[in-house]
Order: structure tokens, then C-alpha cells, then sequence
């Protein structure tokens, strides 16, 4: 990621720079001619591809996204979904990632590309995952020793981030001992699912809301105990007037549709995103 900022920055540097030359009428040894090796650089061009995987008999089709102008190998990150399933919210975090340097997979936890239109579908989509821990594990899993042999992945370690449902995947993944370099969950629910905990070196960071009427206090400090326990290093940021759903552009349209407490707030989005950003470059870019 460090290089690729360098790299970004270089550039627009020097096309200023070109500019800057016209307006002043600096001197022919002084300019940089258009069509200089200097100005041939580019930035990222992403492109993404499904991603099937197969287990326990089932097909799931994720979503992969990654720089195509970048031909170095790249650290990969795993992207969970709320609880409507893999849409293009989801995906639209991957694109992100996949800008910014690293290989990016969003996952599919409920089959077949799905993705609910209610929330009672949803609910019942994202409980039937998380009450057959096993099979949640497996599919996790099987997603990324897959991605592993992507030959634009790195041979280093993974991490993973999760939104609401996929939060609570990602944190459980962390409980049971998942070998990832970083966990981090944004509004994910944090009831425990794992019924034997295994040790976890990574970092885990949850961002949650602090008028969040669906995250239970209690629960956040069970799992944050238990992750620690394990020993997870934990950090835990809230967002004093964040609700549920916080970094969804699309939680108020979702709100008023459904009458669900759920609302974006765009100060407590970037500013996770940010902190997020920071963690996977410290575990991830080393």
C-alpha cells in the first residue's frame, strides 16, 4: 500500500509539475516532454471476476477484485456481507481494497449468489448460518484456501472485515481461531457461535455504534473478554451517535423502507475506514 501511495503521489506530482512549466515558460532542459517515460505510470485499474468455491456439496460464488495493473503479488483480504447476502454494497468494499493494493474477496455465506429482498428472509438466512457454526466455518474456510491460490495473492497472511451479519462472522472466525493477521468487524453482531474457542494471534478491531440498538453492550464485552483470552489483541472504538448499519450509504433508504434502526452516519464511516485501512497495513504490509 506504501508503494502504491508513493507511486499515486509521484504522479500527480509530476504532472503538476508539467503544468506548471507551461504556464511559467520554463526553460526546454527544464520541461518534461508529454511523451516521457516519467508520465507513463498508472494508477489502479480494477477488475473483478466470480470466485466460485465448493463444500459440503455446494457451489458458492464469490466475488474477486484486484488492481490488474499490478502484476506483484498482493496481500488478500476477505470481505463478509451484512445479512442481505453478497450485493453490491459488498462488492463495492472490494473494489475499494483492490484500489488500494490489496486482493480482495467477497465472500458468499449463503450459497448460490444469494441475496435476500426482506429482512424476515434475511434474518432467516443469516441464522441458519450462525446456529451450524461448522458448516459457517467450512464455507469461510474453503473460501480461503482457495483464495490462497490465486497466483495474484501473497504468499503472507490474510485478513478479514465484516458488516453487521458478516462482522459477526468475522469476530467468531477470530474466536475459533482462524489463522488471519487481522479481524475486523464494522456494526457486526458479537454473540459468540463458536462452541470451542481456539487461540488467535491477530489483531481484532470492532467498530460499533454507540446508539446502536441492535449491539448489545454485555455481549460486545463477553466477546471482547473471550477473544482476549485467546489472545486476540483487542480494540474496540465506538461511535458516540452511530446507529446500526453505519457505514452503509444505503441504511437510511433501508430504514425508511423496512421501519429497521438502522442509519449512516458519515463522519463514523470514514473514520472506521480509516482506523481499518491503518490495521491491515500494519499486519498486511510488513
Amino acid at each position: 500500500m506504501r508503494a502504491l501511495f508513493t507511486l499515486l503521489c509521484l504522479v500527480s506530482g509530476l504532472m503538476a509539475g508539467s503544468a506548471m512549466a507551461q504556464e511559467v515558460n520554463l526553460p526546454p532542459e527544464l520541461q518534461i516532454e508529454p511523451e516521457s517515460e516519467f508520465l507513463t505510470a498508472w494508477g489502479p485499474r480494477v477488475e473483478s471476476e466470480v470466485f466460485e468455491y465448493t463444500t459440503g456439496g455446494e457451489t458458492y460464488q464469490g466475488y474477486l477484485a484486484r488492481n490488474v495493473n499490478d502484476e506483484t503479488p498482493r496481500p488478500a483480504v476477505l470481505v463478509v456481507h451484512e445479512w442481505w447476502g453478497l450485493d453490491d454494497y459488498a462488492r463495492a468494499r472490494a473494489d475499494q481494497l483492490a484500489a488500494l493494493g490489496f486482493v480482495a474477496l467477497a465472500v458468499d455465506m449463503y450459497g448460490g449468489g444469494q441475496v435476500a429482498t426482506h429482512p424476515d428472509q434475511a434474518g432467516e438466512f443469516s441464522s441458519q448460518v450462525m446456529q451450524d457454526w461448522p458448516a459457517a466455518r467450512a464455507r469461510f474456510e474453503a473460501a480461503m484456501t482457495q483464495l490462497r491460490q490465486h497466483p495474484a495473492v501473497a504468499d503472507t497472511g490474510m485478513a478479514a472485515i465484516g458488516y453487521c451479519f458478516g462482522g459477526s462472522v468475522v469476530m467468531n472466525m477470530a474466536l475459533s481461531g482462524m489463522p488471519l493477521e487481522a479481524v475486523i468487524s464494522f456494526h457486526g453482531d458479537p454473540t459468540p457461535a463458536v462452541p470451542t474457542p481456539g487461540k488467535f494471534s491477530g489483531a481484532v478491531q470492532i467498530h460499533t455504534g454507540g446508539a446502536d440498538s441492535l449491539v448489545e453492550r454485555e455481549s460486545l464485552a463477553a466477546m471482547t473478554l473471550a477473544l482476549e483470552a485467546q489472545g486476540a489483541d483487542v480494540d474496540v472504538i465506538t461511535y458516540p451517535q452511530a446507529l446500526h448499519g453505519f457505514t452503509n450509504p444505503g441504511a437510511d433508504a433501508m430504514s425508511e423502507e423496512f421501519n429497521l434502526p438502522v442509519g449512516y452516519n458519515a463522519a463514523a464511516d470514514a473514520s472506521s475506514w480509516q482506523s481499518a485501512l491503518l490495521l491491515l497495513d500494519k499486519t498486511l504490509n510488513r
